[in-house]
């Protein structure tokens, strides 16, 4: 049995962007009705939602039947959290709150197998068809793809640090904590925020990595894209859920 190819990182690695949806739902019955919407990726939160490993796998079963790439977001750069999440078969990684080189290594270190990493090893897992994939330790780094989340000012500080750690594939800015960090809790749109992401787009861009932002505003996620961002979230299930169910009950509810 073939190993599972990672299409997500193969096509970042093209230069095409990836349009995605952030879902915190915490369910699989919602994962399989926005996987064959056409996104790309869906990232499947476990930081800020009620969602658990044994959540994860039904999602990931759910998502498997349609073309797009279900991302985890683990709670924490967590060497056991991590491992977990790769034996149950996850390809890429969000790493939240990563602000020094150091923490940037080692989330690349926490999907690596000795000796180029700490990652356990196991064999009969969800991730190696039980098995079935003979050449999966071998190869399994191939299609294993790590992002890192930016979203303080000292991980700005360091950003070009971290874009150039070996083994990161991509960086991700976190809007709203950078906007808590920067002094602006809760105002995305302030001038200097905004200059601090257009400016790490441009920092990601030149170290050679994929920039990534969580923008449901349509006109900030157009010029993101513009700017070079090649991972985009255009939205997020609880946002559309929350926000469409409102309109629709104004419709007949002054």
């Amino acid at each position: 049995m073939e190993l599972p190819v990672n299409q997500f990182k193969r096509g970042m690695k093209t230069g095409k962007a990836q349009i995605g949806l952030w879902s915190s739902l915490s369910s699989h019955y919602s994962v399989e009705v926005i996987a064959g919407s056409g996104f790309d990726w869906l990232l499947l939160d476990t930081e800020h939602s009620p969602n658990d490993l044994e959540n994860v796998v039904t999602q990931l079963q759910a998502a498997s039947a349609y073309p797009t790439t279900a991302i985890v977001r683990p709670a924490w750069n967590d060497m056991v959290l991590i491992k977990r999440f790769l034996d149950i078969g996850v390809q890429t990684l969000l790493i939240p709150y990563v602000q020094t080189p150091q923490e940037a290594a080692d989330a690349v270190s926490f999907t690596r197998y000795p000796l180029r990493g700490v990652r356990g090893v196991a064999g009969t897992t969800r991730a190696t068809r039980f098995g079935r994939v003979k050449d999966y330790f071998k190869r399994a780094e191939e299609e294993i793809c790590v992002l890192v989340q930016v979203e303080t000012q000292l991980g700005l500080d360091n950003l070009d640090a971290i874009a150039a750690t070996d083994g990161i594939d991509g960086v991700f800015i976190g809007p709203a904590d950078l906007s808590a960090g920067l002094g602006h809790l809760g105002n995305i749109p302030h001038p200097e925020v905004q200059k601090a992401i257009e400016d790490a787009i441009r920092r990601i861009r030149k170290a050679g990595k994929a920039p990534g932002i969580l923008a449901p505003v349509e006109a900030d996620a157009r010029r993101y894209l513009d700017l070079g961002c090649l991972f985009v979230a255009v939205g997020a299930d609880v946002g559309l859920l929350a926000r469409e169910s409102e309109k629709l009950c104004a419709k007949f509810k002054s």
